[in-house]
């Protein structure tokens, strides 16, 4: 695969490799050591999108029975703390025809309920986790191998380096996540991330558009397509920028904007907080506390609320409560309102929120018919 390259404010910016391809790759790379006996020149790893990654091996050999094979992550021009980071896996065979993959040293471990790696495992996302396997179990049948295999990742420095990061706030300790969606890194600048996102909402102005979907991420592209039928090639990420989007919008003129986006994200517009990046603000243990509080619940479920790590515990605390659907509404219609402040009226605006689950926690009246129109 070559070099891929995005422009922001003028510049020509190298894209990267999230830590879920690298460690893809370098156990794609020990497999074929421990299965064939090749020490790999050149490792590769199929991403989500279809295409094959192609990295450098950082160091090869055999151990006790078990092959390694390091990656040096490369994140691109964009400053993430892991890049540089040295992953390896460590691949041995199993009696069985089970491929696990787990994590070792400096690979966290999952501590609470709430986030998409179960509690008590490696803290390695699904994605990452099935291009890990996909690519341990193409490399197996290349080899004419059929049994079972173990993926031990290790994060060199892990430990340390994820105290920058915001596991420890999420109840992730001893290393770093292995994260990605895409597989890919791509540089990121506020500034830069903004300008792109005026930029999309004023390509769909110019084709006279009255209406716009903004999705904030990439799990809402997921939920677009698979729950609401809509493309998102007719929509805008938005990531955390929400003030900026709705402004801009305004400002070219749309009329009805419809937002979509994880629970987690949007929950913090109840408190006017309209860039959601944790670093800038996070409300959102506050606003469940105070919705909750009004829609009757009593001291110690508050309190509850408040240490709660993520939005997903927050909601089974409400749940546990009898108190999830009326404090759900309660948040819903503070969004709105904020929204609604914040155009002055100048546009209708509706709103779709879902949890990890992929679950419709809020929906606004005329959200279905503005995305059935969007839609067409």
């Amino acid at each position: 695969m070559r070099e891929m390259f995005v422009i922001k404010n003028g510049k020509k910016l190298r894209c990267g490799y999230t830590t879920g391809t690298c460690s893809a790759a370098a156990a794609a790379g020990a497999a074929l050591l421990l299965l064939k006996g090749e020490e790999p020149r050149t490792l590769r790893a199929k991403l989500p999108s279809g295409k094959a990654a192609e990295l450098a091996p950082a160091g090869c050999g055999l151990r006790e029975g078990r092959a390694f094979c390091s990656v040096i992550k490369d994140g691109g021009d964009d400053p993430d703390v892991t890049n540089g980071i040295k992953i390896t896996a460590f691949v041995s065979k199993r009696k069985d025809g089970i491929i696990r993959v787990f994590g070792g040293a400096g690979i966290g471990t999952v501590t609470q309920d709430g986030l998409k790696c179960p509690k008590g495992g490696s803290a390695i996302n699904p994605v990452p986790l099935k291009m890990i396997s996909q690519s341990v179990r193409e490399t197996a049948e290349k080899c004419g191998y059929a049994g079972g295999l173990d993926v031990e990742l290790e994060a060199e420095n892990g430990e340390r380096i994820a105290q920058k990061t915001f596991n420890p706030r999420l109840g992730i300790v001893g290393g770093i996540s292995i994260l990605g969606t895409t597989g890919i890194v791509e540089p990121m600048s506020e500034r830069a991330v903004i300008e792109t996102i005026k930029t999309e909402i004023e390509k769909y102005g110019a084709e006279n558009r009255q209406a716009i979907l903004f999705n904030a991420g990439n799990y809402g592209k997921a939920f677009c397509r698979e729950k609401m039928g809509l493309d998102l090639a007719r929509g805008v990420k938005i990531s955390n920028y929400f003030g900026e989007a709705i402004d801009h919008a305004l400002y070219c003129g749309f009329k009805e904007i419809l937002i979509i986006s994880h629970i987690g994200k949007i929950s913090k517009l109840a408190a006017g907080v309209m860039n959601t990046h944790s670093s800038v603000a996070d409300a959102r243990a506050e606003v469940f506390a105070a919705h909750a509080a009004l829609s009757g619940a009593n001291k110690e479920t508050v309190r509850e609320i408040m240490q709660a790590l993520t939005t997903a515990q927050m909601i089974e605390i409400l749940k546990k409560a009898g108190l999830e659907k009326e404090t759900l509404l309660s948040v819903g219609e503070s969004i709105l309102q904020k929204i609604g402040a914040r155009t002055k009226g100048a546009a209708r605006c509706e709103i779709v929120v879902f949890d990890n689950e992929e679950h419709t926690v809020f929906i606004s009246g005329g959200a279905v018919e503005l995305a059935e129109k969007i839609s067409f």
